[in-house]
């Protein structure tokens, strides 16, 4: 039995529970003799025994803060034994609680910086190890649907109207739900939403509208998913995960993103679902659809009668990075397939977005690219990867990929990250921007903190062997030490 759902980034009852259980700590100064720096930290850190848990009923384990490092005192780019001496005497306390487990991995870089030091001794390993990203790795498909497709693009969702012959003599007219592939694609209008979301009710009432001013009142109805090709579950998703309605199956048509009407679990075929949704509004405008609704790719002579379009994809991806939305991460990456390789599946994804994201200089070597929401745990990468693509997307000659950073969750305030940082230093709070990323045995926090002088780093933490059970004690660790990077005086003086 699972300790809790493990594709989620935001688990509001566990993170309520680690709220009340887990006490601030008196805050402590690292000693002002203990170099720091502004350049590229990497250190991957190996424990051997872990802490025994305590007993069922028992409170939290106290995790105490990590020291704050001070500012290093050369000029310029840090010399790579400052950086070294920083890590073996700065780095290892925050990241060596027992719950984490045997396996973190710490990176941290200005936004300018090009060096990189790594820690040395049996148990460091170089930045270059791949681990389990979990959802952080939708930094990656954000950045290259941005680059491939531009801020502004946006999804439209169609409905046609067949041309008259297309059926058996006497045969009402055909008219076809065309699916655009839009993430968020709602049954009805939501006016509170952001980014806004087209509806089914709105394109059937123009539908509806339309089809009347031709003197057309009986229809059939057929809705076409042909945009997206291939399997509509990753193969390289456990096969729990659909069955037991953890995520949707992906298809260029679907409303509320496959959820229920109950908002709880996924129905079984959400293109049919959504196409029964838009019968029952055009219905209820007034246009009378007889027989089932079936598919049917709507033909290159069909007249558009109506359409709807999506937020601009900026606002999609700041939803997508900011609640970790599995089914419209994979979406996005569907659609950089079919932009960059001409296949909108989860084959075509994985080659888009590599390829564009090489394209934009952002490392790859060691990477393990399964999916585009990160659910597959065969998915690897490297710290490297996750902090050039962080500092690729602060660019100031990059002002098109700027909503993966706007999109970042902050610290004690929104998305994923609304109910942590309850613990530790409060300079964590609204100086943290992070995606989080987690599965079962796996945490991290990919983004960016302003240290106490207002220079932002880009920085990576993820552990993927953590015990299921010590899931909230190894949040809270990671939380602490990127609190930690934000108490700190990081910048060379």
């Amino acid at each position: 039995m699972r300790v809790a759902d493990p594709t989620m980034d935001a688990d509001l009852t566990i993170l309520a529970h680690m709220r009340a259980r887990v006490a601030p700590r008196p805050r402590r100064r690292w000693p002002a003799s203990r170099p720091w720096v502004a350049g590229t930290l990497v250190v991957m850190t190996a424990l051997a025994t872990p802490e025994a848990l305590p007993a069922a009923g028992s409170t939290e384990p106290t995790i105490p803060d990590p020291p704050i490092p001070a500012a290093v005192t050369s000029l310029g780019e840090p010399d790579p034994a400052l950086i070294t001496a920083a890590l073996a005497s700065a780095v290892p306390q925050g990241l060596a609680q027992p719950a984490l487990g045997r396996r973190v991995v710490a990176a941290v870089s200005s936004l300018s910086g090009t060096g990189t030091g790594v820690g040395s001794g049996p148990a460091v390993l170089t930045d270059a190890t791949p681990f389990r990203p979990a959802s952080t790795l939708k930094l990656l498909t954000a950045t290259a649907a941005l680059d491939s497709l531009g801020p502004a693009h946006t999804f439209t969702t169609t409905a046609t109207l067949e041309p008259v012959g297309s059926g058996d003599a006497g045969d009402p007219r055909v008219v076809v739900l065309v699916g655009g592939g839009d993430p968020l694609l709602a049954r009805r209008p939501d006016p509170l939403a952001y980014p806004h979301r087209a509806d089914v009710r709105t394109l059937a009432r123009q539908t509806a509208a339309e089809l009347s001013t031709l003197g057309v009142r009986r229809v059939r109805l057929r809705y076409d998913t042909d945009l997206f090709t291939g399997p509509a579950v990753s193969p390289h998703w456990r096969s729990d995960y659909v069955p037991e309605g953890i995520v949707s199956p992906i298809t260029a048509l679907w409303v509320d993103e496959g959820r229920s009407t109950t908002g709880t679990g996924r129905v079984e075929a959400p293109a049919l679902t959504a196409a029964s949704a838009f019968r029952a509004h055009l219905s209820r405008a007034g246009i009378r659809v007889v027989g089932p609704v079936s598919t049917q790719v709507s033909s290159s002579a069909a007249t558009t009668l109506a359409t709807v379009a999506s937020a601009p994809l900026a606002q999609v991806v700041e939803h997508v990075v900011a609640s970790s939305d599995n089914e419209a991460a994979e979406v996005l990456a569907h659609h950089v397939g079919l932009a960059v390789v001409g296949e909108g599946s989860f084959a075509g994804g994985i080659t888009g977005v590599g390829s564009v994201l090489r394209g934009l200089g952002i490392p790859l070597d060691g990477a393990v690219l399964r999916d585009g929401s990160g659910l597959a745990r065969s998915n690897r990468l490297t710290a490297a990867t996750l902090v050039g693509l962080l500092k690729r997307a602060a660019d100031p000659t990059m002002p098109h990929l700027r909503s993966v950073l706007t999109g970042l969750p902050v610290a004690g305030f929104t998305g994923s990250l609304a109910l942590r940082f309850a613990a530790g230093r409060s300079a964590g709070r609204g100086q943290v921007r992070a995606k989080t990323g987690t599965l079962t045995g796996v945490h991290a926090l990919a983004g960016l903190v302003t240290d106490r002088d207002q220079v932002t780093y880009a920085f990576v933490l993820a552990a993927d062997r953590v015990a299921p059970d010590r899931s909230l004690a190894a949040r809270v660790a990671l939380d602490r030490l990127s609190a930690t990077l934000a108490a700190c005086r990081c910048s060379a003086k």
